[in-house]
């Protein structure tokens, strides 16, 4: 899965030319977050491809920046809803040396979560055995 980096003015409508832009291209926006910065809406989009996401964005006039490969934690397979998962992923990640540099959830509950080497995050999170991690 990929993240891409989208700016938009920040005003009424402009999370709308976003969705509008990815839905009529046929791209499902698998989780997304957002907030302002001065007169601009950052927003991170959760994709399958990130080239036809980016088209469809630039051609409706919306500016995109960069994209990366992220590590998506799966609800209930790779992470578990309660009290403590966040702890225990942060603190796998921090152990291998891995900086987390972007995390959110997707519309279905899963995790996203932007480092700066996925390959030891992959490593570092099946070595944490999320779920029963947390059995403290």
């Amino acid at each position: 899965m990929h993240d891409l980096t989208v700016f938009t003015e920040n005003r009424p409508g402009a999370l709308a030319d976003l969705g509008e832009a990815t839905g009529s291209a046929g791209i499902n926006i698998e989780g997304i977050c957002g907030m302002p910065f001065e007169n601009t809406g950052v927003f991170h989009i959760l994709v399958s491809d990130p080239a036809p996401a980016r088209e469809a964005l630039e051609k409706a006039g919306i500016r995109v920046g960069g994209h990366r490969e992220v590590l998506l934690l799966r609800r209930g397979v790779d992470i578990v809803d309660q009290p403590g998962a966040a702890g225990v992923v942060a603190r796998a990640m921090a152990d291998a040396g891995v900086n987390v540099e972007l995390i959110y959830v997707t519309l279905s509950g899963d995790v996203v979560v932007g480092v700066d080497d996925l390959d030891k995050a992959r490593e570092a999170q099946k070595r944490a055995g999320v779920p029963a991690a947390l059995a403290y």
